[in-house]
This record gives C-alpha cells, sequence and structure tokens, in this order.
C-alpha cells in the first residue's frame, strides 16, 4: 500500500489557548514533518490552521494553503507557505484540498471543520475516494460526535462497518500510523436496498 504523501487538516480558524491542543498541534506537526508529508489546509495564517501551518514551516516541512479569493482579500491568507492555492469560493476549494490529500485529519474547530469532516466521510461511504480519515481527538473534544455516530448507527441510520471507518484517538502519532495502513472498505448495500433492518 502506497504510504501519505499529503495530509488535508481540517480545523478552526479560531484558537482557544488550550496549551493541551497547542502541544496536540506540535506533535503532528512534527510527525509529518519527520514523514514528509505535506500539509494541505485552508490556507489562513489565523487560528489552529496559522499554528499548525506555522510548526510544520518552523521544520522544514511543506504546506500547502487552498483559500477562496475572497478571504485572501480580507487579509486572512497565510504569507509563508510552500504554495497558496487561491480558488473562485469555497466549494472550489474543498475539492481542491480533497484532490491534493492523501487523508484527511480533522482537529478542533467549528462549523466549518464539522461541515468538512462529514463532507469527506460521505464521499467516503458512497465511494467517491478511499483515503483514510482520522479524528485526533484532543481532551475529549470529540467525544460527543463520536456518541451522536454510535446513535445514528443505534437507530439504524448508519451501519456498522461505515462508522468504523474513522478513526477516534488521543495520539497523533497513533492516529497517522492507523491511516497509513487504512484500507477502505464501506459497505454501500444501503444504496441498493434502502431498508437497514
Amino acid at each position: 500500500m502506497q504510504k501519505m504523501k499529503s495530509l488535508c487538516v481540517y480545523c478552526g480558524s479560531n484558537f482557544n489557548g488550550d496549551p493541551v491542543l497547542r502541544k496536540a498541534i506540535e506533535d503532528l506537526a512534527e510527525i509529518m514533518a519527520s514523514q514528509n508529508i505535506t500539509l494541505v489546509f485552508g490556507g489562513g495564517s489565523v487560528g489552529v490552521m496559522g499554528i499548525i501551518a506555522n510548526e510544520i514551516l518552523k521544520r522544514n516541512g511543506k504546506a500547502i494553503g487552498v483559500i477562496p479569493q475572497f478571504l485572501m482579500d480580507k487579509e486572512v491568507g497565510h504569507k509563508g507557505l510552500t504554495e497558496m492555492v487561491i480558488t473562485e469560493n469555497m466549494h472550489q476549494r474543498k475539492q481542491k484540498m480533497a484532490d491534493l490529500a492523501d487523508g484527511f485529519i480533522i482537529l478542533p474547530g467549528g462549523f466549518g471543520t464539522l461541515e468538512e469532516f462529514f463532507e469527506v466521510l460521505t464521499w467516503l461511504q458512497l465511494g467517491l475516494h478511499a483515503k483514510p480519515i482520522g479524528v485526533l481527538n484532543v481532551n475529549g473534544f470529540y467525544d460527543p460526535l463520536f456518541l451522536q455516530l454510535d446513535v445514528m448507527v443505534q437507530s439504524r441510520f448508519v451501519k456498522q462497518i461505515n462508522r468504523d471507518l474513522v478513526f477516534n484517538e488521543t495520539s497523533a502519532e497513533v492516529l497517522v500510523d492507523k491511516m497509513q495502513n487504512f484500507t477502505a472498505a464501506p459497505d454501500d448495500v444501503w444504496f441498493r436496498d434502502r431498508n437497514l433492518t
């Protein structure tokens, strides 16, 4: 199996000052840089986005930002990246980020982070890509989200095999290692038979 050469990291444009989160970001940057994994991210200089990019660059890693023109116009684009791709809109941004990445990692964030996570997860379930998806669950931030995913399984809106497509880890090292050995196996039976009972 081919190893990941790039990772799209979805994360917040805010940072809450949590030192545990800061350490997790630094750990992830160290692992990515040491394995020559290029960062693909939203291109911002602010919040968690800015921190992960700076930590990657500090370690002589590569960072590719993808940002729509309207956000560049607001001067939130990072100025020191390996490469900056400017798109016309948010839809093109998300598609470009997905195209450039061999896998996806989700850090703590807000609405946009969750939206991006569920989009690439849905694409994986539909067989539109076969790339690993991992949640770096810092300080239990995403515990309630995974409880909700379990409720979806219990309520028969999601199959367990598709719920299990997402890695949920507290260690960046463990997460990246599991993602490196991922093989996609979504169950598309729901597409042929909508009755999950």
